[in-house]
């Protein structure tokens, strides 16, 4: 029977997984891509976990965002004892919420009128994924843990944040079992907002110091 419409044979095959194949991506593995599979594979042979577990807390990383740890700063914003919680144990004061923060320390650092706070890591690319989801490239990338810890106001001008001479610039190196989040100051007019409304003003950026917490709406 003749067909009236395409097909991209290109894509059409599946691999004996039942996931598309291309041969473009038959590649030799990785030393890590093939570490990770032993291992994960060993586990599940000893009863450690199971492949439902590991798929189950794939999906929940999946999920995690930005919107989290901008639910965290909002609280802080409108709840002083939260906020001072938050300040002496951001792990504990991010579960009061129900956020998983697992067995890392997380330490939250306060933007004010006198100080300004970002956030790297020299080493790798160690982030509070937990808190704000997935990295982006630019954090992972060697320009940026190499040159923010040497010039953070040229790297702060690259992104659009011009801050006062009078303002300090702290930079923050997160560690393997050490990760930060900046709380944003607040901005001006923004006393009517609802907590909801206050989160939707926080961005990815702004928790990491390379950006400013966005206006209200007019």
């Amino acid at each position: 029977m003749p067909h009236d419409h395409p097909h991209d044979h290109a894509h059409a095959h599946l691999s004996p997984s039942g996931h598309p194949y291309r041969k473009d991506d038959d590649t030799p593995l990785s030393y890590w891509q093939a570490m990770e599979i032993a291992v994960r594979e060993l586990l599940v042979e000893k009863g450690v976990t199971t492949p439902a577990e590991i798929a189950a807390q794939i999906e929940a990383m999946d999920r995690r965002s930005p919107a989290d740890g901008a639910a965290v700063v909002a609280r802080a914003w409108v709840d002083e004892g939260f906020r001072a919680r938050l300040l002496a144990d951001a792990s504990a004061a991010s579960r009061e919420l129900g956020f998983d923060i697992g067995t890392l320390r997380l330490i939250a650092v306060e933007n004010t009128d006198t100080c300004h706070n970002v956030v790297t890591c020299t080493l790798c690319s160690c982030y509070p994924r937990n808190l704000l989801g997935l990295p982006p490239d630019w954090y992972k990338s060697r320009a940026y843990r190499s040159r923010v810890v040497r010039e953070p106001r040229a790297v702060l001008r690259e992104f659009g944040v011009e801050l006062p001479e009078g303002v300090t610039v702290r930079v923050h190196d997160s560690t393997a079992d050490m990760r930060y989040i900046v709380v944003p100051r607040r901005p001006e007019g923004t006393e009517g907002l609802t907590e909801e409304q206050l989160a939707a003003l926080v961005t990815r950026d702004s928790m990491i110091g390379t950006g400013l917490a966005l206006p209200p709406p007019v």
